[in-house]
C-alpha cells in the first residue's frame, strides 16, 4: 500500500473527513485531497502532526504497514 492509500485509509478508519484531518494537521482541505489523489505528498514539516493524528510513527507511514493501528493495512 502506498502513502496515498495509507493516508486515505487511516483517515477513513479514524472517522475523519478531509476537512477534519486538514484542521488537525494545519493544512487546507485541498492539500489533503491532493495527498489522497497522489498529486502531492505531505511535507516533512507536517509529517509529525500527520503521524500523531493517526496514532502511528512517521516511519510506519512509509515503511512498516504492520505498525499502523493493528493490522488495518496488512493487505
Amino acid at each position: 500500500m502506498n502513502l496515498t492509500e495509507k493516508i486515505r485509509t487511516l483517515r477513513e478508519n479514524a472517522g475523519l473527513t478531509q476537512a477534519e484531518l486538514a484542521e488537525t494537521v494545519g493544512v487546507s482541505e485541498k492539500v489533503v485531497s491532493k495527498w489522497e489523489c497522489g498529486e502531492t505528498k505531505p511535507s516533512a514539516e507536517v509529517l509529525p502532526a500527520l503521524a500523531d493524528a493517526f496514532g502511528c510513527t512517521i516511519d510506519s507511514l512509509f515503511n512498516h504497514p504492520h505498525d499502523l493501528r493493528g493490522d488495518l493495512l496488512n493487505s
